[in-house]
């Protein structure tokens, strides 16, 4: 297998985005996320669905929700034109899990693990820049002057989503919808389970040696 198809799961914060660059660099694979799907494939027409529009630029355009069945589409385009990728992001649900199984086969499934403690601090530490939106943490990322950017010199804020009563209600989500997906493919026997906590090098040894062994 040269090309391997890997999909990583992982609550909001657990690293998934940071192990994925480093897993499409290592590997040569695509990097397909769901919001990066969407925006290269806004303009297709999804007609034949029979929903409320015919592109997903409408619902995007609109501030709608873009209905699972569009999603659905859009991440199937979006795999159909490569060889191996790494998935992130998607599924988000039992449903679309299911999709998944009549899209592709995976070679791995990926868990990222982290407390939910760890990850409130990680998500509630997060600092954006109001003027070029560089992102930084009071913690792991600091800036080297406190509450101030380094590429521009604005002001650095925390976001509204990054809010801890924010942040746990996105986890609770997480937990209702994704959380089963994990079990189910952990019930298959196809997930390997990642100690998310350690430094990111030190996650990303795990993630190769386990791509790795099934090449």
């Amino acid at each position: 297998m040269s090309d391997p198809r890997i999909l990583i799961l992982g609550a909001p914060g657990a690293g998934k985005g940071t192990q994925s660059v480093k897993i499409a660099d290592e590997f040569g694979v695509a990097h397909v996320t769901t919001g990066d799907a969407l925006r290269a494939n806004k303009d297709m027409d999804i007609s034949d669905l029979g929903l409320a529009y015919d592109t997903p630029r409408a619902y995007m355009d609109r501030g709608e929700l873009v209905p699972d069945a569009v999603v659905n589409a859009i991440v199937e385009e979006a795999l159909s034109q490569t060889d191996g990728f790494i998935l992130d992001g998607y599924p988000r649900n039992m449903d679309q899990a299911e999709e998944l199984d009549e899209m592709t086969e995976l070679d791995v499934v990926l868990a990222l693990d982290v407390s939910e403690g760890e990850l409130v601090d990680r998500l509630t530490g997060r600092r954006v820049c109001a003027e070029c939106g560089s992102n930084y943490h009071v913690d792991f990322d600091p800036p080297d002057e406190s509450g101030i950017c380094d590429a521009c010199g604005g002001q650095l804020i925390q976001r509204d989503d990054d809010t801890e009563e924010t942040v746990k209600e996105r986890l609770r989500v997480y937990r209702e919808n994704t959380k089963p997906v994990i079990e189910y493919y952990d019930d298959r026997g196809t997930l390997v389970r990642v100690n998310g906590e350690r430094p990111p090098e030190d996650v990303f040894d795990e993630v190769e040696e386990t791509i790795e062994s099934v090449r």
